[in-house]
């Protein structure tokens, strides 16, 4: 009965739903970030697959291209290439299996101790908010640092703003699966209308063959690149509890108890570093499709298998991948104004969640410190070692909150 349930038309087409409901998102990371999305669609099948298999198939979980290190790989890719880059992403992933270890021998009361909102929810908000010129770049028809117009201004606000505008009405007033898919509806309103304004350039995919091997990368380890990277493992991986507690709503079960945080998280570690082997992008559990999960009511695991499957077999259909790259500039920029907007609002109200007094001098001093320093783009070093960005906020917010001593509480009168 359990093979017949695994290869049922039902599971596949669920499946396909599934990664239906992904695809905006899971293309959009490689794509700003100057990585092939056949890749991206080849690694979050893999790592889903990985997931299942250490979790033992029972978190009905899709994973795929994690928004929280859009930010580090721009700025990675800039300095040191893809494949530093990689090596670095495939440290954030064995950093993430570190937590893992720490959750199960000393519990996520150890995580909270050393990762407290006060410290999480202010570096979440810089990893958005350090994106803002980009967005606004691209919105403009410009490279994301502003150093070229690539489409006239002119054209492009309009694209932008009208994929901006679609993606706040399904994300608002979206109902059904509609309200599942708003960055994917962003992107092909955005697309039709840049058709309809003769400023898609399809030399690309003309070219291109029917099926190739994705542009696979192998990782380089660079210390730099790596001690860069590691610290950003903190946003999703405090995501990631917040997704597993979702998950098990939805479904009734307690997935933190079995197959057990430690699992999970591992298996997340795990599906980032064997990204990192091809040259894709970190997964991260998609809120998106544990929304689809809830709607449909389908809370077999094995449909995440087939989702896996799927995307694996596109990744290798060479003229869909070079369609993605088609996506104008705009369209994408209108796009993240939103995205690194929501990302600075989810530190945001990790924050306002936490109940910390902000007026407390030193709440304000940990928090005050961490947005400065990232968002203003201080770096602390040398050209042989040098803190920044994520990293430096990360590092920074830790050790604050570990030296600075803690207001004492007042007893009630």
């Amino acid at each position: 009965m359990k093979n017949n349930a695994m290869f049922s038309i039902k599971t596949i087409l669920t499946g396909a739903q599934m990664l239906f409901v992904a695809f905006g998102s899971l293309v959009l990371v490689p794509l700003l970030t100057g990585l092939d999305p056949s890749v991206a669609l080849f690694t979050a099948g893999l790592g889903t697959l990985l997931f299942q298999f250490v979790t033992k198939g029972q978190v009905p979980i899709f994973l795929a291209s994690s928004f929280a290190f859009i930010a580090p790989i721009i700025a990675s890719i800039q300095m040191w290439g893809i494949p530093a880059t990689m090596g670095g992403l495939m440290a954030a992933g064995f950093a993430y299996m570190l937590l893992s270890f720490l959750v199960k021998f000393k519990g996520t009361e150890t995580l909270h101790k050393i990762l407290p909102p006060i410290v999480v929810g202010p570096v979440i908000m810089v990893i958005g908010l350090a994106l803002a010129p980009v967005a606004v770049n691209m919105a403009m028809g410009k490279s994301g640092d502003g150093s070229t117009q690539i489409i006239a201004y002119d054209s492009a606000i309009y694209i932008s703003l009208f994929s901006l505008v679609v993606t706040l009405i399904l994300a608002v007033w979206g109902k059904g699966v509609f309200k599942l898919i708003p960055i994917l509806a962003g992107v092909v309103a955005g697309y039709s209308l840049s058709l309809a304004m003769g400023v898609v350039q399809f030399d690309a995919v003309t070219n291109a063959q029917w099926l190739a091997v994705p542009n696979f990368v192998l990782p380089e380890f660079k210390w730099q690149a790596i001690l860069f990277m590691v610290p950003v493992a903190i946003a999703p991986a405090v995501e990631h509890i917040g997704d597993m507690m979702a998950i098990s709503q939805v479904t009734n079960k307690d997935f933190l108890k079995n197959p057990g945080l430690h699992r999970t998280l591992f298996g997340d570690g795990l599906a980032t570093s064997a990204a990192s082997l091809f040259g894709g992008p970190p997964n991260t559990t998609y809120s998106e499709v544990t929304g689809a999960v809830m709607l449909t009511k389908n809370f077999n695991p094995k449909v995440m298998i087939w989702t896996a499957i799927i995307a694996i077999t596109l990744a290798f259909i060479a003229k869909m991948g070079a369609s993605l790259q088609t996506i104008p500039v705009p369209v994408m920029g209108g796009i993240m104004i939103l995205l690194f907007g929501s990302i600075a609002v989810i530190g945001l109200n990790t924050l306002v969640k936490s109940g910390d007094d902000l007026s407390e001098p030193r709440n304000l001093s940990i928090v005050a410190l961490i947005l400065i320093c990232g968002i203003g783009g201080m770096h602390i070093g040398s050209s042989q070692f040098s803190l920044e960005g994520v990293s430096l906020c990360a590092i920074l917010g830790i050790v604050l909150n570990l030296v600075l001593p803690k207001a004492e509480k007042k007893n009630a009168a």
